[in-house]
């Protein structure tokens, strides 16, 4: 069975669309099956893997709310073995409508689980927000990829989306993970981005990347053209960045399956056998998420008549 990641982060504009986006091409150019399920309103990975939502017709919001199977719903891209499940506007309401339905966080669940095997991975493209969409993401994902701004705002944000992921995990799905955290937009011109990359991964050590994506007028450019990076211009900084993330996804991909197998097959060895060497645990990375806080910068004479304002 495929792995199922939720790209989410409720802060917008961090590269979530770009980054499954990119991800997703670069994946399936290496001959793995890929499915993006775009949840988002505005219909950004729609409209950037080439499918406008006009011309798109159905989308996930009829399986969510219309009983559509979502296999029906999939729709193949320019890529080769890459497909979509498109976005639309209709699940700007999907919020409202869900709110009243029973066991409305685990719509979603219901309808990938049969069309999950099908995919080697699936990318869900969350809305920037942590409401019921996000919530459906997360409860249906095996793991959360959080791409990350080089801002110090995203740090308060990131620690609202950990705290979203452990209530998630407590109440509706307890084996979801934290798969990485992607630094993005990184500005090597600036200390500012080199401060913000040096302090999350003092806290967060193993969970962050180590690929960063840059600042690249070339990834802004390429959803204007409806084509991923690795089409538009596979020699930019953003295009070389991203191949590097794919690689280093797909291999924590691979070492998460092997272990697995590992935990599997010692459950599965009868009473009496000889003992076979246990396979090295790996810290769940969810688990060791310690977020950090923006520093309060203290002005002196700050909030003082006549001192800075």
């Amino acid at each position: 069975m495929g792995r199922m990641l939720a790209c989410a982060n409720q802060k917008g504009g961090v590269g979530k669309t770009t980054t499954v986006v990119n991800l997703a091409a670069y994946l399936a150019g290496d001959g793995r099956r890929v499915l993006v399920v775009d949840l988002d309103p505005q219909g950004n990975a729609t409209s950037g893997l080439g499918a406008g939502r006009a011309a798109a017709g159905a989308s996930v919001y009829d399986a969510l709310m219309g009983g559509v199977e979502l296999g029906a719903l999939i729709v193949p891209t320019e890529t080769p073995g890459l497909s979509l499940v498109p976005s639309s506007i209709a699940l700007a309401g999907a919020e409202v409508e869900l709110a009243g339905v029973q066991q409305r966080e685990r719509r979603l669940n219901r309808v990938i689980a049969a069309i999950q095997p099908d995919w080697d991975v699936v990318f869900i493209d969350c809305p920037p927000s942590l409401g019921l969409l996000t919530v459906n993401a997360l409860t249906a994902a095996d793991a959360v990829l959080i791409p990350m701004q080089c801002e110090y705002y995203a740090l308060e944000g990131l620690s609202q989306l950990i705290a979203t992921v452990h209530l998630v995990r407590d109440h509706l799905n307890p084996a979801l993970a934290v798969q990485g955290v992607v630094l993005t937009m990184f500005d090597a011109r600036t200390n500012l981005s080199a401060e913000v990359a040096a302090e999350v991964r003092e806290h967060l050590g193993a969970a962050v990347f180590q690929a960063v994506v840059p600042r690249s007028v070339r990834l802004a450019e390429a959803p204007s053209h409806g084509r991923p990076i690795a089409a538009y211009a596979p020699e930019s900084r953003g295009a070389i960045a991203y191949r590097a993330l794919a690689t280093e996804l797909w291999g924590r991909l691979e070492h998460d399956a092997e272990r697995a197998d590992g935990e599997r097959n010692e459950v599965a060895v009868p009473p009496g056998s000889p003992a076979t060497p246990a396979t090295p645990s790996t810290p769940d990375r969810s688990f060791a998420l310690a977020v950090p806080q923006p520093p309060n910068r203290v002005v002196s004479g700050a909030g003082v008549p006549g001192g800075p304002a």
